[in-house]
């Protein structure tokens, strides 16, 4: 593996873990939210991820299937950002004007279905996979210094 391909494949998990921040920091901002410009509250977004593997393995490993192996991989990238479309919660608030007027939670608000807890434990999550990521370069950066300086 070369300097470049270890850092590109870092630096594909940066970028894909710093999207996920910003998609995160989204839904946070946005906790209060009951009336988006679609007319309803606003609703949570995730990331999906998926591995870029390489179609011509240069290794296999003993464990995995040969047709479940897709050789070493390449990096991450962002496959979608999906909406949540489970229910937000409701709270009973007759005087708000995004009030349901009529049926059965006549009176009720419904909020964005964010739970500020799991989104900073999910922030936190993608706060420390970025580090490791740049650590992972910083490593290469100084293996392959070390490498360059027995040459000398």
């Amino acid at each position: 593996m070369g300097l470049f391909t270890a850092i590109n494949i870092a630096s594909s998990g940066m970028a894909a873990e710093r999207l996920k921040s910003d998609v995160i920091s989204d839904n946070i901002a946005n906790a209060s939210t009951t009336r988006t410009q679609d007319g309803g509250p606003f609703q949570r977004s995730r990331v999906v991820f998926e591995a870029v593997s390489s179609k011509h393995p240069q290794w296999r490993s003993p464990f995995c299937p040969e047709d479940l192996d897709n050789g070493p991989g390449k990096g991450v990238k962002v496959r979608e950002i999906v909406k949540d479309t489970s229910k937000g919660r409701l709270v009973y608030d007759p005087e708000h004007p995004d009030a349901i007027k009529s049926g059965p939670n006549a009176g009720y608000v419904e909020y964005p279905n964010v739970n500020i807890v799991n989104e900073m434990v999910d922030l936190i999550a993608a706060s420390r996979a970025y580090e490791a990521n740049s650590t992972v370069i910083e490593g290469a950066k100084s293996m392959f210094s070390a490498a360059l300086e027995i040459g000398r």
